[in-house]
C-alpha cells in the first residue's frame, strides 16, 4: 500500500492530498482546526474521566513503599534488610522517587499527578502520530480531509482505562511510552532521519523492558526493524550501544543486585505459566460488558476497505519501488508492528491468565490496537465532485463509521464499571476500584490514611502501638483485631520490631513505620512465599499462599501454645525450622538477606537464574523429604 504526495501522481479521491485551493469543501484551516480540537477535546474528556474516578490502588501504594526506602536511604527494597524488587516497573518507581525527591510534597499527590499528566500526553501523543500518517504532504492537513477522533474515543471510553489512568500503577507510564514509541516510529518511516534522531529513537525503544517486563516484545521488534533498515554498519553499532546501554546496565545490577533476572514479582505469579481457560474469561470480561468488538470492528473495516480502494499508507515519495528490507522504512510497517505486538501482547496476557484487576493487563494490547484509527480520516468531496458516487461513497462510509464510534462510546462511557465487579467470584476477577471504594467507604481512596478505614488497618496500627516488644501480626478471623506472637525473651531494647504478614501490602505498609516488616502470602515482597510452587486451582494473580507456620519460623517467634494463635501447629513450626536448614534455601535466602559484598554479588550474577526457577513446597513435612532432611521430634498435640 503506497501513496504519493505529489500533485501530479496523486488521484483526485486519495485520502491524503495536498491543498488544492478553493475547489475543496472544507479548507485546509477548517480541516486543521478540526483535527487540532479533537486532540484537545480528547485529552480534556480523557482527564475529565480520570479525575471524576481518581484513586490510588492498593498495589500502587506498594510502589510507594519502595519510594519512602529510597527516599530514607535504604536502596530500592521494600523492608530494609532484604533485597527485594517488589514493583514490576523500574522506570515507574524511579520516576515517582526522583518527583518525590524534587517536589518534597506527599507521595500520593506525586504520584496522582504523573498519573494523569502521562496518560492525557499518551492519548496526545498517540493521536498526533495517527494524524502525522494520514496528513499532506509538508506535515499540514490537507484541505477536504478531515481527521477526527475514533481509536482514542474507543480506549478512553472503556471504563477500566479511566479508573487505571490515576491507580498508582504504571499503567499511564506503559500507554504514554507506547505513544512516544509510535509517534517516533512514524516520523521515522515517513522521512529520512538523522542518525541523532535514529538514537534517540533506539535509546526509547530500549527503556521498554524497564517500562514493564514484558515491553520487551515491542522494545525488540522496534530495534529490530531500525537495524535491519538499509544504513551504515556504524550506525547499527551505535543503535545497539545506546538502546542496550540502560537495560543492560541495569539488568546486571539486578542480577547481582537482588538474585534475580527480573522482579520478585514475575517470580511470585509464575509470568510464564500457563493459564489459558482463565485468560479467555479475562478477555470476555473486558470485552463482553463494553461490546468492544464492535467499534473495533467497524473502525478495521473501514480502513480496510480504504486499502481495497487504494487509500492505503506508503512511504511519501516512495511510490512502488520499494523493496527488500527498504520496506521495513515505511509507515505500513509500522503500523503491522504495533498491530501485530498488540496482538502478541493479548496471546501472552491471556495465556497466563490475564490478571485479577478489571481490564488492566489487556489495555495496553488496546492501545496499540488502536494506534492506527485513534484518528479517522473522512474525505468530504470537493464541490465538483457532489455528484460522483465513489467520493460521496467514502465519504458516507467515513461518516457512518465515525458516528457508530461516537455512538458506542457515549454509551460505553456511562458504565459504572464491570458488572457485579465488588464481588470476587469464580473467575477472581474484580472492578478493583469499585472494590476499594466499597472497602473504604471512600469515593476517592487516594491518601495511605483514606485505607485505614478498610477492615483491619486501624487494628493493626493499633496493635502495633499497644505492643511495643514487637511480635508477628497474623489477621485473625475477625476484622477487629490481629493475632500477635511474642517475640522469646529476653526482649531488647528497644523492642524485637514487627513483622505484619498480611495479602493487602500496600495499605498495610503505607500505615505503618519503615522500621515494620511486611510481608504477605503469595511473596510479592517475601521471597519465601514467592518461591512456593503456584497453586493450580488459585485465585488468579493471588495462587501462592504460604503457611503462616513458616513464618514463626523464618522470624524466630515463639512457637508454642498458648503464645501462639490456636490455628498454628507446634509440629508444622518445628518442621519449618528444619525445613529452613535446607541448604539450597539457605543460597536462595541469603542472595537477598546477606551483606551485598563483591563476592555474593558475583554469585548472584550467576546463580539468578538458577535462583529464579528454584522452588520450595509450602507444606515443612513435604519440603523436608524433598531436602533429604530429618524430621524432628513429635510434639505432643
Amino acid at each position: 500500500m503506497s501513496l504519493s504526495t505529489s500533485p501530479d501522481t496523486t488521484r483526485a479521491d486519495d485520502v491524503a492530498i495536498p491543498d488544492r485551493g478553493t475547489s475543496e469543501s472544507v479548507s485546509s484551516t477548517v480541516a486543521r482546526f478540526v483535527y487540532v480540537a479533537g486532540i484537545a477535546l480528547t485529552g480534556a474528556l480523557f482527564f475529565w474521566g480520570a479525575w471524576e474516578r481518581r484513586w490510588i490502588a492498593d498495589d500502587g501504594l506498594i510502589v510507594l513503599r519502595t519510594v519512602r526506602n529510597l527516599l530514607a536511604g535504604n536502596g530500592p527494597v521494600f523492608n530494609a534488610g532484604e533485597r527485594v524488587e517488589a514493583n514490576t516497573s523500574t522506570l515507574w518507581t524511579y520516576l515517582v522517587y526522583a518527583f518525590g525527591w524534587i517536589t518534597q510534597i506527599r507521595l500520593e499527590y506525586v504520584v496522582l499527578t504523573l498519573a494523569l499528566v502521562l496518560s492525557v500526553a499518551a492519548i496526545v501523543l498517540a493521536m498526533v502520530g495517527t494524524g502525522s500518517l494520514w496528513r499532506a504532504g509538508g506535515g499540514r492537513t490537507g484541505a477536504g480531509l478531515l481527521l477526527l477522533p475514533a481509536g482514542a474515543l474507543v480506549y478512553i471510553a472503556v471504563p477500566p482505562a479511566r479508573d487505571f489512568a490515576t491507580s498508582g500503577l504504571e499503567s499511564c507510564l506503559v500507554i504514554f511510552w507506547i505513544g512516544l514509541l509510535w509517534l517516533l516510529m512514524v516520523q521515522w518511516a515517513q522521512r529520512e532521519p538523522s542518525t541523532t534522531r535514529v538514537l534517540i529513537l533506539a535509546f526509547i525503544a530500549g527503556l521498554g523492558p524497564l517500562v514493564r517486563p514484558e515491553m520487551v516484545m515491542l522494545a525488540g521488534l522496534v530495534l529490530l526493524m531500525i537495524f535491519l533498515t538499509p544504513g551504515s554498519w556504524r550506525r547499527r553499532v551505535a543503535i545497539v550501544a545506546v538502546a542496550g546501554a540502560v537495560p543492560v546496565g541495569y539488568q546486571i545490577w539486578r542480577m547481582g543486585y537482588y538474585g534475580l533476572p527480573y522482579p520478585n514479582t514475575a517470580v511470585s505469579k509464575d509470568a510464564g505459566g500457563a493459564k489459558w481457560s482463565q485468560g479467555m474469561t479475562y478477555l470476555w470480561n473486558l470485552v463482553g460488558p463494553y461490546w468492544l468488538w464492535l467499534p473495533l470492528a467497524v473502525l478495521a473495516g473501514y480502513l480496510g476497505w480504504l486499502a481495497y480502494r487504494r487509500y492505503g499508507l506508503g512511504r511519501p515519495g516512495d511510490g512502488s519501488g520499494v523493496t527488500g528490507l527498504a520496506r521495513l522504512h515505511t509507515p505500513a510497517a509500522v503500523i503491522a508492528l504495533f498491530v501485530g505486538t498488540g496482538i502478541l501482547l493479548g496471546i501472552y496476557s491471556v495465556r497466563v491468565g490475564g490478571d485479577f484487576m478489571h481490564g488492566r493487563v489487556l489495555l495496553p494490547v488496546l492501545f496499540c490496537l488502536i494506534l492506527p484509527i485513534a484518528v479517522l480520516p473522512v474525505r468530504v468531496p470537493r464541490r465538483d465532485q457532489w455528484g460522483s458516487t465513489p467520493a460521496i461513497a467514502v465519504f458516507a462510509a467515513g461518516s457512518l463509521a465515525w458516528i457508530a464510534v461516537v455512538v458506542w462510546a457515549i454509551v460505553a462511557s456511562t458504565a459504572q464499571g464491570m458488572p457485579n465487579g465488588t464481588f470476587v467470584g469464580k473467575s477472581g476477577i474484580v472492578d478493583e476500584r469499585n472494590f476499594y471504594m466499597l472497602g473504604t467507604g471512600r469515593d476517592h481512596p487516594i491518601r495511605a490514611e483514606d485505607y485505614l478505614d478498610y477492615p483491619r488497618m486501624r487494628a493493626m496500627v493499633e496493635t502495633i502501638n499497644n505492643n511495643p516488644d514487637g511480635g508477628l501480626l497474623l489477621p485473625a478471623a475477625y476484622y477487629t483485631y490481629w493475632d500477635l506472637v511474642p517475640p522469646p525473651l529476653p526482649i531488647p531494647e528497644g523492642g524485637a520490631g514487627h513483622t505484619v504478614y498480611f495479602l493487602n501490602l500496600g495499605m498495610t505498609s503505607m500505615n505503618v513505620g519503615l522500621d515494620v516488616k511486611v510481608i504477605d502470602q503469595m511473596g510479592l515482597a517475601y521471597p519465601l512465599a514467592a518461591h512456593t510452587e503456584r497453586l493450580g486451582d488459585g485465585r488468579i494473580g493471588h495462587d501462592k499462599a504460604l503457611y503462616p507456620d513458616w513464618v514463626v519460623a523464618d522470624t524466630g517467634m515463639v512457637d508454642q501454645h498458648p503464645w501462639m494463635p490456636w490455628y498454628l501447629d507446634e509440629n508444622w513450626v518445628a518442621q519449618a525450622q528444619v525445613a529452613l536448614t535446607c541448604p539450597d534455601t539457605q543460597e536462595l535466602l541469603a542472595s537477598s538477606r546477606g551483606e551485598l559484598t563483591r563476592q555474593l554479588f558475583i554469585r548472584n550474577l550467576k546463580r539468578a537464574f538458577h535462583y529464579a526457577g528454584y522452588r520450595i513446597d509450602r507444606v515443612p513435612a513435604y519440603e523436608i523429604q524433598r531436602c533429604g532432611l530429618e524430621m524432628p521430634p513429635e510434639r505432643p498435640r
